[in-house]
C-alpha cells in the first residue's frame, strides 16, 4: 500500500447511502490496482453512512466530512483534499469492475495526451439484476467533441481524470444543480483530449434514493435553464438558486419511486427488449402516477414487435 503518495485518489461523495455503500466500497478495496487512496466524503449524512464507512479498516480509506451541500461541493471539497495526481470518480451507490482502475490508469500513463477517460456501464436496478449496457455517445476524441452540447460525453462515475485540469478548469460549479459533470464536460473539453474505452468498468445502479431522476420527469423550466446554460457554458447563481427549488420540491419518495420505475420500464423495453419486465416496472410507476400519460403510452408499446419499437426508438433518438 502507498498511503502517503498514492498514484490515483478515487473520490466518492456519499449522502445517506447506506443501503448501498457497503457494496461499492468493498469493490474499490478489491481491484487488482493497489496503488491509490479512496477518499470518501461524507456531505452530511443522517443515516448510517457514516457508520458503515468506519466499520472498513483499510489504510486506504480516508474519510472527510461536510455539512449537506450538495454533489458538486462534495466533489469540489474532496478535490482539495485529494493527493494523488489521477482522480478515478465513483458514486457510492455503484459497482467497480476488479480491473477498473488498472485499465484506466495504464491507459492515461501510457498516452499522456488524454486528459479524461470514460468508459461504458451495466446499468442494473435497485436489488442489483442486470437491465442494459450503455455505450458512451462517442469513444474517440475525435467524436466527443463533435457531440451536440446537450449529449453529456461521460458516464460520471466511470471517468478517470488528470486532478489539475478540472481544478484549472474551476471545479465543478455547485450552481448546476445534479449536471454538474455535464457542466464540466462543456467548459473543458474544447481544451483537452479525452476518450471512452470500449469495455464496461463499472455497474451503474438506478434506484429511487438517487438525487437524479428521470430527466423527462423534470419541470419543463428545469430543463429549459439546464440545456441554456450548457449551452452559454455559464450558469448564473439565481439560475442554480431556481434549478435547487425545482429539484426539491421532487425529492420526495412518491415522485422518486415512480421515475425509478418508469425508467427502469423503458430501459427494459428499448434498451433490453424484455417487455414483460418493462410492464411490470411501468405498471408500478403508473399505480404511483396515474396521471402520467407517458407510462400508459410505453405500456401500450410493449406489445408491439421489437422491430417496430427499435424503429420508433431510433427516430425519437434523432429528433433529440
Amino acid at each position: 500500500m502507498y498511503p502517503n503518495n498514492p498514484k490515483v485518489t478515487v473520490l466518492m461523495p456519499a449522502y445517506n447511502a447506506a443501503r448501498y455503500i457497503s457494496d461499492a466500497i468493498k469493490s474499490v478495496l478489491v481491484q487488482s490496482f493497489t496503488d491509490f487512496e479512496f477518499l470518501i466524503v461524507n456531505d452530511g449524512s443522517t443515516d448510517e453512512t457514516e457508520k458503515i464507512i468506519r466499520s472498513f479498516h483499510d489504510p486506504r480509506i480516508v474519510l472527510i466530512s461536510q455539512e449537506n451541500r450538495g454533489v458538486a461541493a462534495a466533489l469540489n471539497w474532496g478535490l482539495a483534499h485529494a493527493r494523488a495526481p489521477y482522480i478515478a470518480r465513483f458514486d457510492a451507490d455503484d459497482i467497480c469492475y476488479p480491473d477498473r482502475l488498472k485499465i484506466q490508469y495504464d491507459f492515461i500513463t501510457s498516452y499522456p495526451q488524454y486528459s479524461i477517460i470514460g468508459s461504458g456501464a451495466d446499468y442494473v436496478d435497485a436489488e442489483g439484476h442486470f437491465i442494459f449496457t450503455l455505450h458512451p455517445a462517442g469513444h474517440l476524441n475525435e467524436e466527443l467533441q463533435q457531440l451536440k452540447y446537450s449529449v453529456c460525453p461521460f458516464i460520471h462515475s466511470s471517468v478517470m481524470y488528470k486532478k489539475e485540469v478540472v481544478i484549472n478548469g474551476g471545479g465543478y460549479n455547485e450552481h448546476a444543480y445534479t449536471y454538474e459533470d455535464h457542466f464540466l464536460w462543456v467548459n473543458i473539453l474544447k481544451n483537452e483530449k479525452a476518450c471512452n474505452l470500449s469495455q464496461q468498468l463499472i455497474k451503474v445502479r438506478l434506484n429511487p434514493e438517487s438525487i437524479t431522476i428521470d430527466e423527462k420527469w423534470r419541470p419543463r423550466k428545469f430543463r429549459a435553464i439546464k440545456y441554456s446554460t450548457l449551452k452559454t457554458r455559464s450558469i448564473t447563481a439565481a439560475e442554480g438558486d431556481e434549478l435547487s427549488q425545482m429539484g426539491g420540491k421532487q425529492f420526495s419518495p412518491r415522485i422518486k419511486e415512480g421515475s425509478y420505475y418508469a425508467l427502469c420500464g423503458k430501459k427494459f423495453l428499448l434498451n433490453n427488449f424484455q417487455p414483460q419486465k418493462a410492464r411490470l416496472n411501468i405498471s408500478r410507476a403508473i399505480s404511483l402516477h396515474p396521471f402520467r400519460l407517458d407510462n400508459y403510452l410505453f405500456y401500450t408499446v410493449s406489445y408491439f414487435p421489437f422491430s417496430f419499437i427499435n424503429w420508433l426508438y431510433k427516430i425519437n433518438l434523432k429528433r433529440s
